[in-house]
């Protein structure tokens, strides 16, 4: 695609306005965090939204002028109305890329797209966690070693009650044993869906170089690209077919 990847960061925005501890690690929002790294880069155009904006921020223009849309969600899941739902899955499904962020996995938009409950196990003490690339060649771990490790993290567990990713490109180990499917891939229409585990609130992780590498390049994957039309219905033959 020509000109850069119009990104839009999307943020719940709700924790660190009413929690200091939080307040303290991200003064502006962990949108603001996520988008001055992207801005930074200079391979994307960025713009923020979060939920208590009119539309939640993603009116219509903003949805037709977003390539890839992030999005960080936790405690008020319900609060995003349904219509606004169904104009990003639809976008998603036209072609527009999401990306879905630590506890995105509970939102309304990726539970539409997964069709399932993306239920799994959880435990926040700290825990160090250790990011494994399992498919090297991919273009979202471009930059990345054999691994990530973040020192102090909240644990998801398995089952993650998820389809089985088309690809399956990070899991993650956690100091208490568990393992979970930390980054996957799907197509959904003409969308590319990426859910990648990382970025609990009280941690700085949104600092972090190597969640902040994987998650540029991720926007640079699920960016859409200029393949045909999809056409649904009775059409008529391309050649010329005799009557029997």
């Amino acid at each position: 695609m020509a000109g850069k990847i119009r990104v839009t960061v999307w943020n719940e925005y709700r924790h660190e306005q009413n929690n200091e501890d939080i307040a303290k690690i991200y003064p502006q929002g962990m949108h603001q965090a996520i988008a001055d790294y992207l801005t930074a880069t200079g391979n994307f155009e960025v713009q923020t939204a979060t939920l208590d904006e009119p539309d939640h921020g993603l009116t219509p223009e903003v949805l037709a002028n977003t390539d890839v849309l992030t999005w960080w969600g936790h405690m008020a899941h319900g609060d995003v109305r349904d219509e606004i739902v169904d104009k990003v899955v639809d976008r998603v499904l036209e072609g527009m890329g999401l990306i879905v962020l630590h506890s995105g996995h509970f939102s309304k938009p990726f539970r539409r797209l997964m069709g399932s409950s993306c239920n799994l196990k959880w435990r926040e003490i700290g825990e160090k966690e250790r990011l494994w690339v399992v498919e090297p060649g991919h273009p979202i771990v471009h930059g990345i070693g054999e691994y990530i490790e973040i020192p102090n993290a909240e644990m998801y567990g398995e089952r993650f009650d998820i389809p089985a990713p088309d690809t399956l490109v990070l899991v993650s180990w956690f100091q208490g044993g568990e393992v979970f499917r930390s980054g996957c891939c799907y197509h959904r229409g003409k969308g590319k869906i990426f859910y990648f585990r990382p970025g609990h609130e009280t941690y700085p992780i949104f600092y972090h170089q190597g969640v902040l590498k994987i998650l540029a390049n991720a926007c640079q994957w699920a960016a859409p690209v200029a393949g045909p039309d999809v056409v649904f219905g009775n059409v008529r033959p391309i050649e010329e077919i005799a009557e029997a």
